[in-house]
C-alpha cells in the first residue's frame, strides 16, 4: 500500500497554492492529486514522496491533515483499461471509496490509486486477478 495525505483546505482563491507552496519549498513531490470543494472546505488528497513529512509540515502551517493508506494499481492504457478494473471489483463486491489516477515517472502509463473499506482484501482481488498492485510510485 502507498501513503496518502489528505487535506483540509479553505475554499477561497490561493489556499490551494500556499499548501502546494509549502511541500515545494521542503521539496516534496506530488505524484497524483485529487481535490474536491465543499461550500467552505476543499478536501485535497495527495501522493507524495515524503507523506509523513508533508504531514508535519503541514500540521505546523495549521493545516488540518492526516496520513491514510491508499491502493495503487497499474491501469492498462488502452480503451477499457479502467473498466476493465472496474469489473474485476464489481464482480468481487468491492465497494469502492473513492479514485484518481496519476501515472509512472518513467514510462508516463497510467495509475489508478483508489480506497476501499477493506485495503487488504482489495489488494488480493486486484493481485488475483492479474492487476499489478504498487507499493511505490517513484521512479
Amino acid at each position: 500500500m502507498i501513503k496518502q495525505n489528505i487535506v483540509f483546505i479553505e475554499n477561497k482563491a490561493g489556499s490551494l497554492q500556499k499548501v502546494t507552496g509549502l511541500l515545494a519549498e521542503a521539496g516534496i513531490d506530488i505524484y497524483g492529486f485529487a481535490c474536491f470543494d465543499a461550500p467552505e472546505f476543499a478536501l485535497f488528497r495527495m501522493v507524495t514522496n515524503q507523506a509523513d513529512e508533508a504531514e508535519k509540515i503541514l500540521t505546523e502551517n495549521g493545516y488540518m491533515n492526516r496520513v491514510t493508506e491508499v491502493i495503487a494499481v497499474d491501469l492498462k492504457d488502452e480503451v477499457g483499461g479502467l473498466n476493465t478494473v472496474l469489473q474485476v471489483l464489481g464482480n468481487c463486491n468491492v465497494n469502492l471509496d473513492y479514485i484518481y489516477t496519476s501515472y509512472h515517472r518513467g514510462n508516463s502509463l497510467p495509475i489508478m490509486i483508489l480506497q476501499t473499506d477493506d485495503v487488504f482484501v482489495t489488494e488480493n482481488v486486484l493481485s488475483n486477478n492479474g492487476f499489478r498492485v504498487l507499493n511505490s510510485l517513484e521512479g
